[in-house]
């Protein structure tokens, strides 16, 4: 008596365990997955401008003289055209010490050829137009005499995380409305989100051939820029 109540207790067990795992199985198949995308067309606010200016001469201290010349011209340049003490900073004087190499029947000796100094002018600022003008005017500074190097700004969004956190949320939702719609059409109902992935944040250039990367674009030598973000979900299907 008591044998057969235990077999017929474990064949209960064993059906109610099938009867669920046959469940849980057919819910982990009836599931919807989507990528949702949102993009944003928006234009920098921050510009970082930089430039290197260099003097050369056999003498350490007379080279270095010579360079701090030209780094107060140079301040005083940028001072006239609007620039704020604040959103300038001068690095440190780059030393390097110069050879010119000479060979002669096989032989090959090094000569001296002087201290070259370099130093970096970095500006930053919010006033994006003003230092694009001056970074175009630099040739004043080379027609008075000094030997300056001008890069490309650099643009930069300093909102950047308030406009992810947009982004995410209108990418979820177009997740949301793709998946509802493809539930619909499939004579279905759609059920709770189950998963939820965010995918790669990209910033290129707008209207541009710059290509995506798996790791996340991130441009900074336009001023007019396109982010984009995915997120990719699962939902059920009832």
């Amino acid at each position: 008596m008591l044998i057969t109540l235990i077999v017929s207790v474990c064949l209960i067990l064993s059906v109610f365990i099938v009867v669920d795992g046959i469940k849980n199985r057919n819910a982990s198949e009836n599931v919807i997955a989507v990528t949702g995308m949102a993009e944003r067309n928006f234009e920098s606010d921050l510009i970082v401008w930089k430039s290197q200016f260099t003097v050369k001469d056999q003498n350490l201290t007379t080279a270095y003289a010579e360079l701090k010349k030209q780094s107060e011209s140079t301040r005083k340049f940028l001072g006239t055209k609007g620039i704020l003490a604040s959103e300038m900073t001068v690095s440190a004087a780059e030393i390097t010490k110069e050879f010119v190499y000479i060979t002669s029947n096989g032989n090959t000796v090094s000569n001296f050829d002087g201290y070259r100094l370099t130093q970096q002018v970095t500006i930053s600022s919010t006033d994006v137009q003003k230092v694009e003008s001056i970074s175009r005017e630099v040739t004043e500074l080379i027609n008075s005499g000094i030997e300056i190097t001008s890069l490309a700004p650099e643009y930069y969004y300093t909102k950047l995380s308030d406009l992810k956190v947009a982004m995410l949320a209108n990418a979820a939702q177009d997740g949301y409305v793709r998946a509802k719609t493809i539930a619909e059409n499939g004579e279905g109902k759609l059920g709770k989100m189950t998963n939820s992935t965010m995918g790669v944040f990209q910033i290129i250039a707008q209207n541009s051939s710059e290509y995506y990367s798996w790791g996340g674009a991130f441009n900074t030598s336009s001023k007019k820029k396109t982010a984009t973000i995915t997120v990719k979900m699962q939902y059920q299907v009832k």
